[in-house]
């Protein structure tokens, strides 16, 4: 089972949300990504949730790639 810690990768306002409110809140709730670089990925991508993010199919891309670096 995978585990993250939330203060980690959350603003203060979403730690104590639910998984389905996480992956439904805004790009922005995401610790380090502000307003504006949430209005950029709507913009370029189309990405509007955390969720439209991890389904990126550039971010599985670049996830896929940077697997394979590591499994050599």
């Amino acid at each position: 089972m995978a585990s993250i810690d939330l203060d980690k990768v959350l603003d203060k306002a979403w730690a104590d949300k639910s998984l389905p409110e996480i992956l439904a809140a805004p790009v922005a709730a995401l610790k380090g990504v502000s307003d504006r670089d949430g209005e950029l990925l709507q913009e370029a991508f189309g990405v509007k949730t955390v969720a439209d993010l991890a389904e990126l199919k550039y971010v599985r891309w670049a996830q896929a790639l940077a697997a394979l670096e590591a499994a050599k």
